[in-house]
């Protein structure tokens, strides 16, 4: 069951959708305890960074709160480098998670900060994700 729940619905592998690539220095916030879990098998020197900076390419943001979510974004903005990606998960409706975030609550907080949605998948049976990058006149 964990490789169906890791890829959401498409068979396609979590790591590999959320564009985990060789090398890749991922950061999280909040994510559930098998998360890394779900990204096996990963590419070869994929590593886990304990602190956001500037060295960090992908941040996955687990959020459940608009407050929470929002200073996550405006923290991931200041410290990211311009090509990194930010993927922010919240709870599906079906989920019955409780939750004050939706797709369009995502992109009011993002947009003015100079992110951009690319992006969206199923990340597992609960949690969906949307892939925001720096809009490209400001990198």
């Amino acid at each position: 069951m964990a490789a169906s729940r890791a890829s959401g619905y498409s068979g396609t592998p979590l790591a590999k959708k959320l564009g985990v690539h060789e090398g890749a220095r991922v950061w999280t916030l909040d994510a559930p305890e098998e998360y890394r879990t779900w990204l096996a098998p990963l590419p070869p020197g994929v590593r886990f960074a304990a602190a956001l900076d500037g060295d960090v390419g992908i941040a996955h943001l687990f959020c459940t709160r608009r407050a929470v979510l929002a200073d996550a974004l405006a923290k991931c903005r200041r410290a990211l480098a311009s090509d990194a990606t930010v993927w922010v998960s919240w709870p599906k409706k079906a989920a019955k998670v409780p939750t004050d975030i939706t797709e369009d609550t995502i992109r009011a907080l993002a947009l003015p900060l100079g992110f951009v949605d690319v992006k969206v998948c199923a990340v597992d049976a609960v949690w969906s994700g949307l892939k925001l990058v720096v809009r490209k006149e400001l990198r």
